[in-house]
């Protein structure tokens, strides 16, 4: 089999045309007969999204002209991408191309074995618990049987508490977004939300404070997510027993490439997993539903688009009652990607070719 190898590397800063305006970059890889997509989400305001764009202008793009490769695997080191999110668009892209050009479905080339993906909802703080339990009473309408809800010291046990009263079967994720320390008056809170049956509690400390995951785990029965960027902090995860179970973003670990590892990782020692896609414009989801296809996924992932926005992939992806069907008649994503109306919505474009 040939090599698909990279002649062009385009990249699109791209705003949605309406509603809350999110952005992406959007990565584009050319091989001899296939293209290859890969998405980064811009956070609003992010001077960060400057700092990325020339790390694929400058960088990541020119290293991967010409390069020699043979797998995916193989580019995330011989091109030096690094874990950035701009490293993780390009190393999507580098999947689906590599896919495309031999016929292959993302999912399988990765390892999966799921031919489609049950779903979660993630739902923000509200100031009032009846509104709270309305939306995880639309999550739960809509055929969503995970839902992971934002908490903070102060909000945390009794939207937990109203939730499960409403919901007692539902997985329950409580995402404390580093927000806690060890304090009595946390550590309280903390043990607190353990008699509510909750899927995990995630990124309760600092996320470089795995000592203190590690403690939480020996007080609470409830499953500890640490938050994890990398390889190396997964593995200290791992031998400090500071968790059970793995947020998996490809867009924190820089990839699919590294996605994948973290996977077999936790897999392996028994953690559960859960997966979440990233930016507004389809890809980056069809990437997630690709991941979320290997075994390790056991709780339900947020793969799939809002129903009702514009569409940029084709098919889009979306949840039916809760479910998203993983491409496995299709070559890569399994989802074609309009190029016309990312063109023509781009406030940004590079081109890099041999």
């Amino acid at each position: 089999m040939r090599v698909p190898r990279i002649h062009g590397c385009d990249a699109y800063r791209v705003t949605m045309p309406r509603g809350r305006r999110p952005e992406s970059v959007l990565v584009r890889l050319s091989g001899d007969d296939a293209v290859g997509w890969g998405e980064m989400a811009v956070p609003a305001g992010a001077a960060a999204a400057g700092a990325a764009w020339a790390d694929i202008e400058e960088r990541m793009g020119p290293a991967l002209i010409g390069l020699d490769w043979e797998r995916p695997e193989d580019v995330s080191a011989a091109a030096d991408l690094g874990a950035s999110e701009a490293a993780a668009a390009v190393d999507t892209a580098c999947w689906d191309l590599w896919c495309r050009t031999r016929g292959v479905p993302l999912a399988h080339a990765l390892g999966g074995t799921r031919t489609s993906i049950v779903t979660g909802a993630r739902i923000s703080p509200e100031p009032a618990l009846d509104t709270i339990t309305g939306r995880v009473n639309k999550a739960v309408g809509a055929g969503h049987t995970r839902v992971t809800l934002d908490v903070r010291p102060g909000w945390d046990v009794e939207p937990v508490r109203a939730i499960r009263q409403a919901y007692p079967a539902l997985a329950l994720v409580a995402d404390a977004g580093h927000a806690y320390g060890e304090s009595p008056a946390h550590l309280a809170a903390l043990e607190a939300l353990d008699a509510y049956g909750l899927a995990a509690i995630e990124r309760p400390f600092p996320a470089g404070d795995l000592a203190a995951h590690a403690r939480l785990q020996l007080r609470v029965s409830t499953a500890v997510a640490p938050a994890v960027g990398d390889l190396e902090t997964l593995d200290a995860a791992l031998m400090l027993d500071a968790g059970r179970a793995l947020h998996l973003r490809l867009d924190r670990l820089g990839g699919l490439t590294a996605a994948r590892s973290a996977h077999d990782l936790a897999y392996a020692a028994g953690w559960d997993v859960w997966c979440s896609g990233c930016g507004a414009f389809g890809i980056g989801q069809a990437a997630a539903v690709a991941l979320a296809a290997l075994p390790g996924c056991t709780l339900p992932s947020d793969v799939s688009d809002p129903a009702g926005g514009p569409v940029f992939v084709t098919p889009p992806v979306r949840s039916s009652g809760g479910v998203v069907g993983v491409p496995l008649t299709q070559p890569g994503l399994g989802n074609e990607v309009d190029e016309a109306r990312i063109e023509r919505l781009a406030t940004r474009r590079m081109r890099l070719s041999t």
